[in-house]
């Protein structure tokens, strides 16, 4: 456990019907919750609740499925308060191991949620998109990515009467203003705009002096942007109707040097662990993704096509082992590295072709 926090676990409980529960004391009125994510391999979003004098705060929620409910009611019994006496939520960005449980707890407590305005905006159109829609744009964006039709052919199919998970989440109702303090009585939370991994992520800076008093600037909240061991997915901003042409990686990067230059004392993620040395996490970060340019440039000295440049990808298991879905994910994050280098002027698309192919220049 790093930075001296302290466990407490329900993990006896089970036996009497009871989630296992872990909660982590981080001190200074911060606490969270590790609430599973049904069958990914992240394990877990860890959950921060934040004392306040109007009640508990919460960073994140968890999963929208009844074992993560469980747990969260269960965790939130575990730091001495109860999902009815959570006053506000502050989310981190709109995928659904962050944002899937806040309708329920708003609900359930009448808390207020926010959540930054671009994010809050993908919220929106999900809920009046559907699901024929996404299958259609889905596949008509693997096609022109170069897809083979095997992979393709099963969007098609879903079109006719699949629906899609997460295609109704709530509807937050405050807006997070980055460089504002956050309505958190009692507290300073400051919102920092960190766009990539979605285009609303935001970083939350706890701007009081840490309770074991490390040297640096309060705490961060980080999210999915800074993480300890993991590279966060800096894909496609996903939007049907919207044709702009984005640069996530370029706004990722960006976002990562201004972390960097405010040198938290400790960073609070949502994934993993906590960690110290904000700056050289974001150095490794920034010269993990240099290295990945400059090697996606070499792949590129022949013309290919973003599904060809994924399958060349280095990723944490080989293409053959790599699921339906998540390749999909793949995908976006090569055609996110794509844009990067064509707005650098190292890379550009080759005229005529169809699927679109890209060589280095």
């Amino acid at each position: 456990m790093a930075n001296g926090q302290n466990e407490r676990d329900g993990q006896g409980e089970s036996a009497a019907g009871r989630p296992e529960v872990t909660v982590h004391d981080h001190g200074g009125g911060v606490r969270s919750v590790e609430v599973p994510i049904p069958d990914n391999p992240l394990g877990h979003t860890l959950v921060y609740v934040v004392d306040t004098d109007r009640g508990p705060v919460l960073v994140d929620t968890g999963w929208d499925d009844p074992g993560s409910w469980d747990v969260l009611v269960a965790g939130l019994g575990g730091c001495g308060t109860a999902v009815g006496e959570v006053y506000g939520v502050v989310i981190t960005h709109h995928h659904p191991d962050h944002h899937g449980l806040s309708g329920q707890v708003r609900e359930t407590s009448g808390a207020w949620v926010a959540m930054h305005a671009a994010d809050a905006a993908i919220v929106r159109r999900t809920r009046e998109t559907g699901s024929e829609r996404w299958f259609s744009y889905m596949e008509a964006k693997l096609t022109a990515a170069g897809a083979p039709e095997e992979h393709v052919a099963p969007l098609r199919g879903g079109r006719r009467g699949r629906s899609l998970p997460g295609l109704s989440p709530a509807l937050p109702d405050r807006e997070i203003v980055p460089g504002e303090l956050l309505d958190l009585p009692g507290r300073r939370l400051r919102a920092v705009w960190t766009p990539g991994h979605t285009p609303g992520h935001v970083c939350l800076h706890l701007e009081e002096e840490h309770p074991s008093r490390l040297p640096g600037h309060g705490r961060l909240f980080s999210g999915d942007h800074l993480l300890p061991e993991i590279t966060p997915h800096i894909g496609l901003y996903e939007d049907p109707e919207d044709a702009t042409v984005t640069d996530p990686l370029g706004d990722y990067l960006d976002s990562l040097e201004r972390i960097g230059r405010l040198a938290p004392a400790e960073v609070l993620p949502a994934h993993q662990h906590t960690f110290t040395d904000a700056p050289g996490r974001v150095r490794e970060l920034l010269a993990h993704h240099e290295e990945r340019l400059a090697g996606l440039r070499s792949l590129l000295q022949q013309p290919l096509t973003a599904w060809q440049l994924a399958v060349r990808m280095e990723w944490n298991r080989p293409w053959e082992q790599i699921p339906y879905g998540s390749r999909n994910i793949a995908v976006s994050e090569a055609e996110a590295h794509l844009r990067r280098l064509v707005k650098l002027g190292h890379v550009e698309q080759v005229a005529g072709s169809e699927p679109v192919t890209y060589v280095a220049v």
